[in-house]
Parts: structure tokens; C-alpha cells; sequence
């Protein structure tokens, strides 16, 4: 076999005999295509060869911009299309983009000092970790579609970017939450410092006067603690109150505030203890607790950006002869729209004029696009595949079917039944009882003409702090938040845990979930004189003029020479291949093409079937399909012996619905269903008293997700599924949905066994304190202790996550590692 070569600017290996090498006297710098070749000459005629010895990572292959793709982005020129994303700056105006194709440092050194040399550029930087793009240029000296051609030219892709205001607000919370953190843990650390002489006074001969400086500057500590750190608490506290329902933030609150009042009072007037450090130290492990919750869903990547992407913002609106571009709110029923290929429909609508494909992923969740014509209703979020047609608008805005279903999507997450919070219910009715028990304890001792009464109901207050109560529950869901993270399954909402171990049944989509969501060539059969290498070699000649998903099947096989391809839509395409006609496309098609009747071979192999004709005669049955997962069926039997039903919901219309469903053994399938009929069928199910996860990956997809108890996208799904998901699986591993069952069941274990003792602590702690036995010192102590045997607890979790049981596929770490390593 011939030694191969490996390309010099994308590093994908090449033949000897098939490399392009330019120049005979640098052998080593031998070519894949002519578009490595292309944007190598492009680097080296700027003088930027350093680009090759910084990389860290191969280079991407450039793909050829076709003339659609460059009509797409010339699109953007257009004001219209330039509101969302670009500002007016000094000297020019500002485009946020988003960069793909990156791989390395070296990608942002190359692209950095390409576009700044252009002219009209007066400023281009990329974020590493966003892979986002500032590009400030002249309009007077170039296009914004010049620019982001060049960025294509260098094989990367470049793209408006979108921040929609749940980001932005995400990234305000985020900021604000990080300084309460922070000023909490500073005042923590000092409060202790300081609080630390003054537990020493029962055996030190410390001055009243030293003391009492240490007391004001624990004060001072404390107060921007209380204040700042500690609002979100209070705020929420008023609310719960005014809504006369009490959660764990009211007796945190109730803590937080009476025994800094009580502090400061003893600060001020004199006594015997203050508990400053207590205060500090409760604030902070509470706020970290929420704040590794807050970033842990930030971090899922939770905008809206993709529900941008299905509901344009512009549109093409036809005025008689006349073309202009409007944006999609002023549309109007009966306006005439054109939609070019690879554009979305921003309506909803009725072709009159044209023909083409349409991908309906965001409304089916099946990438298979469908041939649409004349007369066919279509729906807004579809995309354009081929040919441009022309529609007549019905429905806009929130009338839309994909309007409709964002609309269940938010009526179903209102109704979603509340899950169980017992820590929240038991902090209540604690504190609720406390709060009339100090009183009385007062008053008790204050009519026995007690001198320490305050101090008694101090003490009562500060040992039944429900601080311990409070971290049971969070800091238990916060340490297998992160062991979750580290497996690859990222919760993304506080119930998720809490929930997971009640599931008994898991509803599977198909397209995306049980299967990988896009084709593959599962086998060739020739029948005919030609080998499957010519044979493939063929079809990827004809379909690499295609913009059909069938043809990315052959996008990795390399094409033979095929000419004067012509492309008939929704049925194959034609060609000349050394100087003999070719045919490839569905069975009907090449009968009618070659007038000869297609006889069915025997196989095994089930799926698309794709037939392949040679002058006039049938040579090749190419079929192409959908691939199950790799641990689709061990997830499924796992499910199964512990006694978890599993179901399978598709809207996919084909019988490999029951082909998969028969291969994995799953219990129940669906095939053909709507959103609207697989909610109803998951309301049927929870009729039925079962604890449903529903596993899913697309738009059409949400309602009944939202309809779930539990919710889990795949970590290939939209931004918008993930945004509305309980859990992410990060790798798209589903054997994760079975090792975080375990972890709820663990964490579940965990948030009772510090129920039990928060609890107990309390109901023992309170007859003492109130009988006047403990000491305010000692109460804090007490309260201290409690929380920290809590926390310890829960770290439990975590530490099980690396002394228990072995990880069932080692290789999600290591490919972990390997994206977290640099370049």
C-alpha cells in the first residue's frame, strides 16, 4: 500500500500519487485540495508563514463559498440586516461576530493579522474562550461582507452574533454575584480573625477596652456583609413573607438579621458575646452554594441565540417587480416573500412559485429535508434548501406554529407539578415556631427577674440558627452538581438532582438521541463490473454538486471527475463520467431515468436506499441511514433491570421507528407524532402516577420536555433546548443518564442523613438553650458545628465520585482532557 502524505496545512492525509505539490523543490508542502493550497498561498504571499510553526492543532479544510453562500453574506450589507449586530463607533462601525473553525492560538494570530491588514479594518480581535470576534471597519473604504468573505477565504466561517437580553442579564448576575461572594468570604476571614481573642477571654486577662475595639472593628467587618452580601436572602425573605409562604430564604434571612442586630446592640449597650463571625461565615457558605449553582447553568451555555437563528429578523419582500428587504415584524397576511436557499422562513405560508427542500428540523426534529412545491403550506423556522421560492404570507409573528409551540412550551412549565422541597417546608415551620418560643423564653425569665434574660433568648435564637438545616440540602446538590460535571451530565436547574432518583419511566427521542442524527453509508452493493472504490468514487463526483443532506454522506470519499451534473429536486442527479452517462437517486428515479425496472437484491442491510446507474444500467445500491448510538442499547437494558420503563417518541413518519425501536428493545415506540401529540401522550403516562425523563434534542422536542419531571437535552442540541433542559449531557453519552440516577440517589441519601441531623441538633439544643444551660459562646459553637459536620457530609459525593466505582467508559475523561488542554 502507498505511503501516505499528510497535508500540509490541515494535516489530513493524502496519497502520493493524489497530493498537490506546487513547487517540486518543497516536497513537504504537498496539498489535500486546491483549497489548502489556496489559503497556504494566501498566508505565505502576506508573510505570515510563522502561522505554521505556533499551531498547535491542525487547520481546518476550507470549503469553496458558493455563490449562494456569497449572496447570503452579502445580505448583511443591508442596514436592515445590520441592526442586531453592528454599532456605530468612532470612525466607523462595530460587528460582534462568532468565529468558527478555531483550533488554536495560532488560528486567532493568523485571522488577527489578516483582517487588521485589509483595508478599511481598523481593529479585529477574537476571544479564545468565546470564540467571539469585535471587527470595527471604515463602510467608506469596505463592505462587511468583504471582510467576512476574506475570513471564509482562510477557511474559518464568521456569522453575526446575538446577545439576547437572557444573556446579558445572566452576564449582569453573574458579575454582581462573584463581589458578593467575595465580600463575604473577605468578611469571614476577618470576622474569625478578630473573633478569635475574644473566645479567648474566658482564659486570657484581655482589657475591656481591647475588647471592645475588637468588637466595633468585627462590626465594621460584618456590616457591608450583611448589607451587600446578604441582601438576596432578605430580599426574598420580604417576599416570601408578603406572599405568607415561608422558604428556607426566611429563616436564613431571620438568622442572618437577629444575630447581627443582637451583635451589634452588645456592641453598642455592652453584654456579654457577639457573633459577627457567625454571621459572616453563614452568608458565605450559602452564597457559595448558590453561586457554583448560578455558574454551573450559566456555563451550559443558557441564551437565547438560537431562537434568533429560527425566527429571522428580515425578510425579502416582493413589491411587483421590485425586491426590498424589510424586517420579518412588518409582515403582513397576503404579503409576498422570496426565500432563498439557506434562508429561514420568518412566516408562515403557502408556496406560490418554485420548488425546493425543506429542512423542518426546528418543528419535526427530523433532519431529512422534505420536497415542497406550488400549493404546500410551510411553516416559519424551516429552512430553505436549494432552489429560491416565493410565499405567501398567512401567519406572523405569535401566530406561527413555532410561536405555538414556545407558547406550550411556557403553559406547560407553569403547570409543572412543584417537586417536594422538605428542607424549605421543615425550615418554615421551624422557624416559624422559634420565632414564638424566643419570645416567650424572654418573657419567661424576664417575669423570674432573670439578669441574663437576653442572653438566654440569644442563645435560643442562635442555637437553633437553622444554619445546618439551611446547607443540608444545598450544599449536598452543590457537591454532586460538580461530580455530575465532571462525569459529563451538567444539572441545569436546583430540582434536577432532587428529582432524578423518583424517574421509573425515560422517554427517548429517536433522531439525535438514540441515534447520531446524521446519515451514514452502512454498505454498498455492486451489480455490475465496477468496484465499490469506482462506485463511491462516482457518487461523490455527482453529490459533491449537491446541497442535499444525502451528499455529506461522500463528502469524506474523494470524488472522481463527473461533468455537466444536473440536479433534479427531491429525486437524484444526473452526469457524464468519461464521456458515460451516470445516474444516481431513488428507485423510481433511475427506472424513469434508464427505462430499465430495478431488481431488488437480497440484504441485510435496511435504510435508504440509493441506486447508482452506469450508461443506461443499474451498477450500485448504496444505502444510507441513521445510526444508533454506541451505548444507546447498554443504556436501555441498564434502564430496564432496574425495572425503568423506556419509551421512544419520534416524529419520524418512516419505519425505522420500529427498526430501532425492535434493535434496542425498547418497551413502547411512537412514530409520527407531533410536539402536540407527544406531550399528550407524556400527560397520559403521568396519569398514570409515572415519574417521566424525557431525553431529547430539538425544538419539537420542548413542550413535552417541559411536560417531564425531569427534562435532559443532548449536549448536540439547539442553544434553546439546552436553555430550557433540567440536565445536559455534555459528550452526548447516554449511559451518564444512568450513573446521574445513582447520583440522585446518592445525594437524596445524603439530604436526609443532614435533615436527620440538623434536625436533631435543634430539637436538642432548644430545651437546653431555653433552660438557660447554654451560653451564647456556646451556642455559636454549637451552631458552627453543626454546619460544618453538614458540609463535610456532602463532600461525601464528591470524594465517592473518585473512590467509588470506576467510571463505565474511561474514554469521556480522557477526551475531557484533551479539550481542556491549550491549542
Amino acid at each position: 500500500m502507498a505511503e501516505t502524505l499528510a497535508c500540509f496545512h490541515c494535516s489530513e492525509p493524502v496519497r502520493p500519487d493524489q497530493a498537490i505539490v506546487p513547487d517540486p523543490d518543497n516536497p513537504e508542502r504537498a496539498f489535500c485540495c486546491h483549497g489548502c493550497r489556496a489559503v497556504f498561498e494566501t498566508i505565505h504571499s502576506e508573510g505570515l508563514d510563522s502561522f505554521y510553526q505556533f499551531r498547535t492543532a491542525p487547520a481546518v479544510t476550507p470549503r469553496t463559498l458558493s455563490s449562494a453562500d456569497i449572496e447570503r453574506i452579502r445580505e448583511l450589507d443591508h442596514p436592515v440586516a445590520q441592526e442586531a449586530f453592528v454599532a456605530p463607533v468612532k470612525g466607523g462601525q462595530e460587528a460582534q461576530l462568532l468565529i468558527g473553525g478555531i483550533t488554536c492560538a495560532a488560528c486567532i494570530w493568523l485571522l488577527e493579522r489578516h483582517l487588521t491588514a485589509l483595508p478599511g479594518v481598523l481593529s479585529f480581535t477574537v476571544n479564545h474562550t468565546t470564540q467571539r470576534a469585535r471587527l470595527v471597519w471604515s463602510p467608506e473604504e469596505t463592505r462587511l461582507s468583504d471582510l467576512l468573505i476574506a475570513i471564509h477565504e482562510l477557511g474559518y466561517t464568521a456569522s453575526p452574533y446575538h446577545a439576547d437580553e437572557a444573556e446579558l442579564t445572566l452576564k449582569a448576575e453573574n458579575r454582581t454575584a462573584i463581589i458578593r461572594l467575595l465580600v463575604a468570604g473577605i468578611g469571614t476571614m476577618q470576622s474569625m480573625m478578630l473573633a478569635v481573642p475574644l473566645y479567648f477571654e474566658m482564659i486570657s486577662d484581655l482589657s475591656p477596652e481591647f475588647i471592645q475595639l475588637f468588637r466595633w472593628f468585627s462590626l465594621l467587618v460584618a456590616t457591608p456583609v450583611v448589607l451587600y452580601s446578604a441582601r438576596p436572602f432578605f430580599s426574598n425573605a420580604i417576599r416570601d413573607v408578603r406572599s405568607r409562604h415561608l422558604t428556607m430564604d426566611v429563616p436564613v434571612a431571620t438568622a442572618i438579621g437577629l444575630a447581627y442586630a443582637a451583635s451589634a446592640w452588645v456592641t453598642f449597650f455592652g453584654g456579654d458575646e457577639v457573633y459577627f463571625e457567625s454571621v459572616c461565615m453563614f452568608t458565605f457558605f450559602l452564597s457559595l452554594g448558590r453561586f457554583i449553582e448560578a455558574r454551573a447553568r450559566y456555563r451550559a451555555g443558557l441564551t437565547g441565540a438560537a431562537l434568533g437563528s429560527y425566527q429571522p429578523r428580515v425578510a425579502t419582500v416582493l413589491r411587483g417587480e421590485e425586491s426590498e428587504v424589510v424586517a420579518a415584524h412588518q409582515l403582513r397576511p397576503g404579503d409576498r416573500i422570496r426565500v432563498k436557499p439557506g434562508e429561514t422562513l420568518a412566516v408562515d405560508g403557502v408556496i406560490v412559485a418554485g420548488h425546493s427542500t425543506l429542512n423542518e428540523a426546528a418543528l419535526t426534529g427530523e433532519y431529512l429535508p422534505e420536497s415542497h412545491g406550488a400549493g404546500d403550506e410551510v411553516f416559519a423556522g424551516s429552512i430553505n434548501g436549494e432552489s429560491p421560492i416565493e410565499v405567501e404570507v398567512l401567519r406572523t409573528g405569535s401566530r406561527t406554529r413555532l410561536s405555538g409551540i414556545l407558547r406550550i412550551l411556557d403553559r406547560v412549565q407553569s403547570e409543572k407539578p412543584r417537586i417536594a422541597r422538605m428542607a424549605d417546608r421543615i425550615a418554615g415551620v421551624f422557624v416559624s415556631r422559634v420565632l414564638v418560643i424566643a419570645p416567650l423564653v424572654w418573657i419567661g425569665w424576664w417575669l423570674a427577674g432573670a439578669d441574663n434574660a437576653f442572653d438566654i433568648t440569644l442563645s435560643v435564637l442562635v442555637v437553633t440558627c437553622p444554619c445546618a438545616l439551611s446547607l443540608a440540602t444545598p450544599t449536598a446538590l452543590t457537591s454532586a452538581t460538580l461530580k455530575l460535571r465532571r462525569m459529563g451530565f451538567l444539572p441545569t436547574r436546583g430540582h434536577t438532582l432532587e428529582t432524578l432518583g423518583e424517574i421509573d419511566t425515560v422517554v427517548f427521542d429517536k433522531t439525535g438521541t438514540l441515534t447520531e442524527g446524521r446519515l451514514h453509508l452502512l454498505g454498498v452493493t455492486p451489480l455490475g463490473d465496477l468496484s465499490s472504490t469506482q462506485l463511491l468514487a462516482i457518487a461523490a463526483g455527482l453529490e459533491q454538486h449537491s446541497e442535499h443532506p444525502i451528499a455529506e454522506v461522500f463528502r469524506g470519499t474523494r470524488p472522481d471527475t463527473v461533468v455537466d451534473v444536473k440536479n433534479h429536486l427531491g429525486q437524484g442527479l444526473t452526469g457524464t463520467w468519461h464521456g458515460r452517462p451516470v445516474v444516481i437517486g431513488h428507485r423510481d428515479f433511475i427506472e424513469s431515468s434508464t427505462g430499465t425496472e430495478v431488481t431488488l437484491p437480497d440484504s441485510d442491510i435496511q435504510g435508504i436506499d440509493l441506486w447508482l446507474a452506469v450508461d443506461g444500467k443499474v451498477q450500485a445500491r448504496l444505502m444510507i441511514d441513521d445510526r444508533v448510538r454506541k451505548d444507546a442499547m447498554d443504556t436501555v437494558r441498564t434502564l430496564q433491570a432496574r425495572n425503568i420503563r423506556t419509551v421512544m417518541l419520534s416524529g419520524d413518519r418512516s419505519n425505522h421507528v420500529t427498526r430501532v425501536a425492535h434493535e434496542l428493545g425498547i418497551d413502547e415506540a411512537v412514530g409520527g407524532a407531533s410536539p402536540e401529540e407527544k406531550l399528550a401522550h407524556l400527560q397520559a403516562l403521568s396519569g398514570q402516577g409515572r415519574k417521566i425523563m424525557m431525553v431529547g434534542d430539538g425544538l419539537n422536542d420542548l413542550p413535552s420536555m417541559a411536560g417531564a419531571a425531569v427534562s435532559v437535552a443532548m449536549g448536540s442540541a439547539t442553544d434553546l433546548t439546552q436553555l430550557k433542559a433540567d440536565g445536559i449531557l455534555l459528550g452526548g453519552q447516554l449511559n451518564l443518564l444512568v450513573r446521574a440516577i445513582d447520583a440522585s440517589r446518592d445525594t437524596r441519601r445524603i439530604i436526609r442523613q443532614n435533615m436527620m441531623w440538623a434536625l436533631g441538633y435543634n430539637l436538642m439544643a432548644l430545651p437546653l438553650a431555653a433552660a438557660g444551660l447554654v451560653p451564647p459562646w456556646l451556642a455559636a459553637i454549637g451552631m458552627s458545628l453543626s454546619s460544618l459536620v453538614v458540609v463535610l457530609n456532602a463532600l461525601r459525593l464528591s470524594r465517592e465520585s473518585r473512590q467509588g466505582r470506576p467510571p463505565e467508559h474511561p474514554q469521556i475523561a480522557s477526551r475531557g482532557q484533551q479539550e481542556a488542554s491549550p491549542g
